[in-house]
């Protein structure tokens, strides 16, 4: 047995003659409790340890040599990290960022893989369980596209373009290739329409504009799978074939069939206000004071690494 005194908002122990202690808010909190109580002491180093916390957490699939976490011999940004921090604050499963990471070293632009990380660090965007993200797209009233009216947004659409005829350059902030973005973003294109949440596969983005403090992307291809309900403050979700979405959370059945805008939301967002406030707030200091912990914040969000559903595909066009 190792000497230990846990409270409902730290654990202090006594390993190897050093006082260690561990906040609430650590992202191995969680898991420090259970060790306790299942009387696994010999776990309890590893898990103070935060680099080594991270390591075990992924099994073997991250490793973190020099203040650098690494997958797959691969730098992982910064951002990633925060998703892995999160996910361990949460207990909750790592294998959405292993996916992520998977498709996102499968495009084939480095500079693509490079903006990316800057729209989704600076928007928060949410992973899917298959390692895709979620973002925003605001619609005409009958679910067309704003620029040209040719491609259908309903729930389970998927719309795609060959990838060549997508603007690769972040200096164009308006260009051929489909848009997607912020819920800030969005919202702007979903006045006097409807408010879609999209799924989009990492290896499928082109680029991420400069325009906009780099609130929206282009890509060759995503899926419709949401109306608009609340905005997503989860790390992961899951889509749903009925057009919901849900996290690991969420044990209610939603049903959107009437939510045809934006404000369809308002209700379910200020139920859910006080507990997603709550889990947010705890998520945001854990990973700060853990990124702190991994080398004193050596993870720069300058270093990066490496259906059965209609579809819609047109050569040459905005997208929005």
């Amino acid at each position: 047995m190792i000497p230990h005194i846990l409270t409902d908002k730290s654990l202090t122990c006594v390993i190897e003659g050093k006082s260690l202690t561990m906040e609430q808010d650590n992202p191995s909190f969680k898991k420090a409790e259970k060790a306790i109580a299942d009387e696994r002491w010999d776990d309890l180093a590893d898990l103070f340890d935060t680099a080594k916390a991270v390591e075990n957490f992924a099994e073997g699939n991250i490793e973190v040599k020099d203040g650098e976490v690494f997958y797959k011999d691969e730098i992982v940004h910064g951002h990633v990290v925060g998703r892995i921090l999160d996910l361990m604050s949460g207990d909750k499963p790592y294998k959405s960022v292993i996916r992520f990471l998977d498709k996102l070293m499968d495009n084939p632009s480095r500079k693509a893989i490079s903006e990316l990380y800057a729209f989704l660090e600076h928007k928060e965007m949410p992973l899917t369980g298959e390692g895709n993200f979620l973002a925003y797209k605001g619609v005409r009233s009958d679910y067309t596209d704003w620029h040209s009216g040719k491609f259908s947004n309903k729930v389970g659409v998927v719309n795609d373009m060959a990838r060549r005829n997508v603007c690769d350059d972040a200096n164009n902030g308006c260009s051929h290739g489909f848009h997607a973005g912020s819920l800030n973003y969005a919202k702007g294109y979903g006045n006097g329409g409807h408010l879609m949440v999209v799924e989009i596969d990492p290896s499928d983005v082109v680029s991420v504009p400069n325009d906009c403090e780099q609130q929206k992307l282009r890509t060759c291809k995503y899926k419709v799978v949401a109306h608009y309900e609340q905005k997503l403050e989860e790390p992961v979700y899951y889509p749903n074939e009925d057009g919901t979405i849900h996290d690991d959370h969420d044990d209610d059945d939603h049903d959107d069939e009437d939510c045809d805008d934006e404000d369809c939301g308002d209700l379910a967002l200020l139920i859910e206000k006080s507990r997603e406030e709550g889990r947010k707030q705890g998520r945001e200091e854990g990973r700060k004071k853990a990124m702190d912990y991994l080398q004193k914040g050596n993870f720069s969000s300058d270093k990066f690494s490496g259906e059965g559903s209609p579809t819609n595909s047109e050569e040459y066009s905005m997208g929005h």
